[in-house]
């Protein structure tokens, strides 16, 4: 279990009635709210990065993903790819990945 902190957080008066209305436990609410909103900054985060890519992308974008995927040990390959699965998709450069329609 990971271990905890204690934290002193200031919120407005108004703020703490409304949550007391909704949760009794005032840190689970805090905890629970904190746990979404980072949730959420990694993921645009994660879009932001698909969007503008780093440039090396187009380097392992050429290489191919089934050469990539035939490159792995056998035990790898079955636990970690699937080939049947998700839509084809290819790079392209300024666009990012789109799905192959060829």
């Amino acid at each position: 279990m990971a271990t905890t902190a204690r934290i002193t957080v200031t919120l407005p008066g108004d703020v703490v009635e409304e949550i007391d209305r909704w949760e009794k436990n005032r840190s689970r609410f805090v905890l629970e709210a904190v746990q979404r909103e980072l949730k959420e900054r990694r993921r645009e985060k994660l879009r932001r990065s698909l969007e503008n890519p780093h440039p090396e992308s187009d380097q392992f974008a050429e290489i191919g993903f089934d050469e990539w995927a035939g490159s792995l040990p056998d035990e790898l390959a079955s636990d970690l790819v699937d080939l049947t699965a998700g839509s084809p998709v290819r790079w392209v450069p300024g666009e990012g990945w789109i799905e192959d329609d060829e």
